[in-house]
């Protein structure tokens, strides 16, 4: 399969190359790219919530209408961000913390309840997150720039593995 489409992996794995060496010498530009993403990713849920309260004929009547206004919420959520797009990175970074202390806290638990083997895995990894997800809180703009040069390093690593590891063409006579 990797030999049909060689050149396409090729192509993807120098995409990603340089999209992280973008990401590394142009952080700024990166975070308000990232912020206007995620404006936008909102407004479109919001609007696709929208939708799904006036089709989702299952729902009940309040809880279609419940759908439409948190909907309604969400688009104005994006429009705000697309406003203010740094201000956004802050909510995209509090958004990302909570997401994390959830995680860490359900790893935690996992750990006490003995839902994880061995325990103490679920107890470091809850550890671990609940303390990114305060560190998110504590210094958001930081944490949100860390994760940018962070990804970026990591997307140039992967994309030079991933061309080290397409297989050689077979030599003709």
């Amino acid at each position: 399969m990797s030999r049909v489409h060689r050149g396409q992996i090729v192509a993807i794995a120098v995409i990603g190359i340089l999209l992280g060496v973008i990401g590394l010498i142009f952080p700024g530009a990166t975070l308000f790219t990232v912020a206007v993403l995620f404006g936008s990713f909102l407004v479109a849920a919001g609007i696709f919530r929208i939708m799904a309260s006036v089709t989702a004929e299952e729902l009940s009547a309040p809880l279609r209408w419940l759908s439409a206004i948190l909907g309604v919420l969400v688009v104005i959520t994006g429009v705000l961000c697309l406003l203010d797009p740094w201000g956004s990175l802050i909510v995209l970074a509090f958004v990302i913390g909570i997401g994390w202390i959830v995680d860490g806290v359900i790893d935690f638990m996992a750990g006490l309840k003995h839902a994880i083997r061995p325990r103490w895995f679920g107890f470091v990894s809850g550890i671990v997150s609940i303390a990114a997800g305060v560190a998110m809180f504590v210094l958001p703009a930081a944490g949100v720039a860390a994760l940018v040069t962070i990804g970026a390093v990591l997307l140039i690593v992967v994309s030079v593995t991933t061309l080290l590891m397409i297989p050689r063409r077979a030599r003709t006579a």
